[in-house]
């Protein structure tokens, strides 16, 4: 019996050890996985931070060079520039929407050979159904029609008030959408999964419909359709992207110019006064106050309510004080480096007439809507300028609440903000901002979100992410793939600030040795270019480090340099050129008189004197003379600013190597 029960006893023993094992086995796969997935996550999150950190950035330079691109659209008004579009005289007859509709019903002819949607006035849902299927299939709306919807827009805009409202009590829910930024994609899944807009089935789109994606005439048309369709039942709140300005750098000016060749001008120009004609705010059952960047501890609903809104063409052009309007030139600081003599020929040499605006809006107009359009929450009471951006503040639980209390609110609804998952809840559920462009950054980076809001004003989300390489992606491969975009982006914006890089590593590095300690070479990066990342983690990505933990601060550098380096050219200059891509772009756009793409070596030399008067940057003349020559590829006098813009920006050489 005893040694039946012994070899039973060491039979028994058997399962437990194998047991202990597959537990200790399946603790290990566990642990292993949590990291990764942490691991993962992290590189997710610091990825997703440096594109919003240099989304802010760019922002803020936009905002700062707005005294510079007020004085180049208000002077220089050749014909055909861009600047003619928004400042004319004679185009400025639009205004009268009888004489204008009648002028292209005469002079802009649909061909017969058009097989595009017809739209006949007024609107059907048969027309935007129409619409819908064309746009799937990648076919244009002709510029007949779209001229034709843009001034019907602005006569139903012109008579709403600057705050809307909407009820519950006519339909289940209310469907909020936030910023879609030309992702037609995402309009079209969200009409997918939440039906089409109808007196049953309301929606609130708050703003940013156009920039940054392909497909923001789409949009536009689509939404305007359905707007002239149910006035009653479908609000547009203005976003900060709704202003001309803006779209001169973020690429709707551009994708209109591609898209309609022959009436482009006059479509910007209707848009820039619809722009201005978008209702500001809207409020649902009297509780749900939904505007597009957020308030400040002096926003005023009232006197938003009461202000001429279209007065406001750009929050990049602010009212000029009685001094500002003395000033011949705009400058942010200093002139160094350039003659007075220079940028007063510059003048004479740009400058033609004046403007014929509207009269300006008040600074506390200007200032009321700036808040509404451009800020952000954050957990801190309080309320301070938005440094990130360089417009707008950061506004606390404690501003919330006092404004809830004085208008008897009980939710705000903002969007503006870039969000993972689409949507973020803040202040103790007061705020939600709702952010529906999915992919924004990059295919995988975020999903879209919209709000329903049920008669209770209970919000319920719905997420979504239009896939096209994505499921085909496992979340290893998904992450390397934004991760890769942002180190992309970050590599770009440390090259175009090397030249002060190297001086802030030399300030640390006193013995010349070419190597600093990571906590050192962390500090120059924050101090040069201002982005609040996490240097030290993303160290290893960004510069090689020796085995005594030293960064050597010159391997930034290596695998990046401009795209046609002329060995001449100062590099202070070429680096300056690289920085201040866009904003040439901009300026460009508005001196060239004929759409050309071409500007004359003169224009150039001029506007970069005055562009470098503005900014303080010390450039030679003889540098300035040797670039030109350089960049006149073929000697006629003239520079194809696409080419310009093109060899001035940063090649990344290790992926040369790897497509060549």
């Amino acid at each position: 019996m005893d040694s039946i029960t012994g070899a039973m006893g060491c039979s028994s023993s058997v399962p437990d050890n194998r047991s202990e094992r597959v537990i200790r086995a399946a603790i290990l796969i566990q642990n292993w996985y949590r990291l990764t997935m942490a691991r993962l996550e992290m590189r997710r999150r610091y990825s997703l931070s440096i594109f919003q950190s240099i989304e802010y950035a760019d922002e803020q330079d936009q905002l700062q060079l707005s005294n510079f691109f007020t004085f180049m659209l208000d002077h220089c008004t050749h014909p055909d520039s861009v600047s003619h579009i928004f400042t004319s005289p004679g185009v400025s007859q639009v205004v009268d929407e009888g004489l204008y509709l009648k002028e292209f019903e005469d002079n802009v002819d649909v061909p017969d050979s058009y097989n595009g949607p017809r739209l006949s006035f007024p609107l059907k849902v048969e027309d935007a159904s129409a619409l819908l299927h064309a746009f799937r299939n990648e076919q244009l709306l002709h510029a007949r029609y779209v001229l034709q919807l843009l001034c019907e827009t602005r006569k139903v805009l012109k008579k709403m008030p600057n705050i809307t409202h909407l009820s519950t009590s006519y339909s289940k829910d209310i469907t909020v959408c936030g910023d879609l930024h030309g992702n037609l994609d995402d309009l079209l899944l969200i009409f997918y999964k939440n039906g089409l807009p109808s007196e049953q089935n309301r929606y609130v789109f708050n703003g940013d419909f156009v920039d940054r994606g392909e497909n923001s005439m789409e949009i536009l048309i689509i939404l305007f359709t359905f707007l002239l369709i149910y006035p009653n039942d479908l609000r547009l709140n203005r976003g900060n992207h709704e202003d001309y300005i803006m779209n001169l750098r973020y690429g709707f000016t551009k994708e209109v110019s591609k898209k309609y060749k022959d009436h482009w001008r006059q479509i910007v120009y209707l848009l820039r006064d619809i722009f201005s004609w978008l209702p500001l705010a809207t409020i649902i059952d009297s509780k749900v106050l939904i505007l597009h960047g957020g308030i400040s501890d002096t926003t005023d609903l009232d006197f938003l309510n009461a202000l001429e809104r279209n007065k406001l063409k750009s929050l990049m052009r602010p009212p000029k004080s009685p001094k500002d309007s003395q000033k011949k030139i705009p400058t942010s600081r200093s002139t160094k480096g350039i003659a007075k003599r220079n940028v007063e020929g510059t003048m004479q040499h740009i400058s033609s007439s004046g403007s014929t605006e509207a009269p300006d809006p008040t600074l506390k107009e200007w200032k009321q809507i700036l808040d509404i359009l451009w800020s952000d929450p954050r957990s801190q009471n309080g309320c301070t300028p938005n440094k990130c951006r360089g417009g707008g503040c950061y506004f606390g639980p404690d501003v919330t609440g006092k404004l809830f209390e004085r208008y008897n609110l009980k939710m705000l609804i903002r969007s503006h903000e870039f969000k993972p998952e689409g949507y973020e809840i803040c202040h103790g559920g007061k705020v939600i901002t709702i952010f529906s462009a999915s992919n924004y950054y990059e295919e995988g980076s975020n999903r879209g979100a919209y709000i329903k809001l049920n008669p209770e004003l209970i919000p319920r989300f719905v997420q979504y992410r239009v896939s096209k390489y994505t499921r085909r992606q496992n979340l290893r491969e998904r992450v390397g793939t934004i991760e890769s975009s942002a180190l992309k982006s970050l590599r770009e914006k440390i090259y175009a600030h090397k030249a002060e890089l190297i001086s802030a590593f030399a300030q640390y590095d006193l013995h010349s040795t070419g190597r600093i300690p990571v906590n050192d070479w962390a500090a120059a990066m924050e101090s040069v270019l201002q982005l609040e990342l996490p240097w030290r983690i993303l160290q290893p990505q960004l510069a090689q480090m020796n085995t005594d933990g030293e960064v050597d601060f010159m391997s930034c550098f290596y695998d990046l340099k401009i795209g046609q380096p002329a060995k001449e050219i100062q590099p202070a200059l070429m680096e300056t050129l690289c920085r201040y891509r866009k904003d040439l772009e901009i300026i460009f756009n508005i001196i060239d008189k004929d759409h050309s793409g071409l500007i004359s070596l003169e224009e150039f030399s001029q506007t970069w004197k005055l562009f470098a008067s503005h900014l303080g940057i010390d450039v030679d003349d003889e540098s300035l003379d040797k670039l030109i020559f350089s960049i006149d590829y073929n000697k006629d006098g003239h520079i194809d600013f696409s080419e310009f813009l093109e060899a001035f920006h940063v090649v990344h050489r290790l992926e040369k190597k790897a497509n060549s």
